[in-house]
């Protein structure tokens, strides 16, 4: 890249901070340009803090004073698409964190904005850019799985409410509970490795367990016990493809668990695969024999690095590894399983495409 990519962050909080700004600013190919939110004392601090040049509360301001190439959209979900499709009618390449939207009516508007721009639109889906996740789609595009007819995800926690009053537990800003917030992780990656297949319908269910609690937040997340509370805090289903295969799912911000538990296991034709709270293991069988395999996976070689990858993409005219397309997929599939839970009964979908 024979010059550097001008950047800049809408949205300052804790994932931000801690995921975007620290994923861009080690970039050689990466000038940090502006940071924008609505607490002008954050937008200060996060500037002086990693060397952004100039500090904004309106991000509209800032699309158009600065000629920017890439973006990062961290506020709230209701946000996301207002704001991606502003940035990309100005010009310039959207990094939004996940969820894409709100739902999948927003997400269509961003597909349309990015086709309409000619700009990229990655959504911030890094779990399909683990080490592990770049191996096993790798092992899946080699066929060593032959063909997945059945998946299961999920990811448990005993105490991971992120905090009663905050905008994750308000439907109007969120979209949604803990479905849209952990389901959107590994919901999604299994689909991406069996190839986002057409979806036939989805049977949901929800629940409220936890909303007049403060002791089941997550570490580090004040609670309000008079905060809006009116959004699921566990969520079940499954999802019914139109080639056969079946994927089971459960999420939950707080349950009277054992222990959390984040996992996916993908079973097929040939092989499977299981991978529980940062363990990998494949199953196949050798020689008539059925045998478990080990991945060693070197955690000092990145394989895919989310950033990197993005301003590759941006500079090279390429598609990201989670494009909008996939986002819009994903959102409608959301939409289908809060039908579901809500009507109590299975929900049928009306011949969803990727990116249509």
């Amino acid at each position: 890249m024979e010059r550097k990519l001008r950047y800049g962050i809408i949205g300052a909080g804790k994932n931000a901070e801690k995921k975007h700004i620290n994923g861009y600013r080690h970039l050689p190919c990466i000038e940090l340009v502006a940071v924008c939110d609505v607490d002008i004392g954050r937008a200060k601090r996060i500037a002086e803090t990693y060397g952004f040049a100039r500090v904004y509360t309106d991000y509209g301001e800032m699309l158009r004073n600065e000629e920017l190439d890439i973006v990062s959209v961290c506020a709230p979900n209701a946000m996301h698409a207002e704001i991606a499709i502003q940035a990309l009618g100005a010009g310039v390449n959207v990094h939004c964190e996940k969820p894409m939207a709100l739902n999948g009516s927003e997400a269509r508007r961003m597909l349309a904005a990015q086709q309409a721009s000619g700009k990229a639109l990655m959504v911030g889906l890094n779990n399909r850019m683990t080490n592990e996740s770049v191996f096993v789609k790798r092992c899946i595009d080699q066929g060593l799985l032959g063909e997945i007819y059945q998946a299961r995800a999920g990811w448990v926690r005993r105490s991971g409410i992120p905090g009663r009053g905050t905008w994750f537990t308000n439907r109007a800003l969120s979209g949604g509970g803990v479905m849209i917030d952990l389901g959107t992780h590994y919901l999604d990656l299994v689909l991406y490795f069996m190839g986002l297949p057409t979806p036939s319908y989805i049977v949901g269910s929800t629940h409220q367990t936890f909303a007049h609690t403060t002791t089941r937040n997550r570490n580090g997340y004040i609670g309000d016990p008079a905060g809006v509370f009116d959004v699921e805090d566990s969520a079940v289903g499954m999802l019914h493809l139109e080639n056969g295969a079946t994927v089971s799912f459960e999420f939950s911000w707080a349950s009277n668990i054992e222990q959390d538990k984040v996992y996916y296991e993908l079973l097929g034709t040939k092989g499977g695969v299981s991978y529980v709270n940062g363990e990998l293991k494949l199953f196949s069988e050798i020689g008539g024999t059925c045998v478990d395999i080990l991945p060693r996976l070197d955690p000092n070689i990145q394989l895919i690095n989310e950033f990197q990858h993005f301003a590759e993409c941006v500079a090279e005219g390429k598609e990201p590894l989670a494009p909008a397309r996939h986002g819009v997929y994903f959102m409608e599939i959301v939409d289908g399983f809060y039908e579901s839970a809500a009507r109590r009964e299975p929900y049928a979908f009306n011949k969803v495409k990727v990116g249509v």
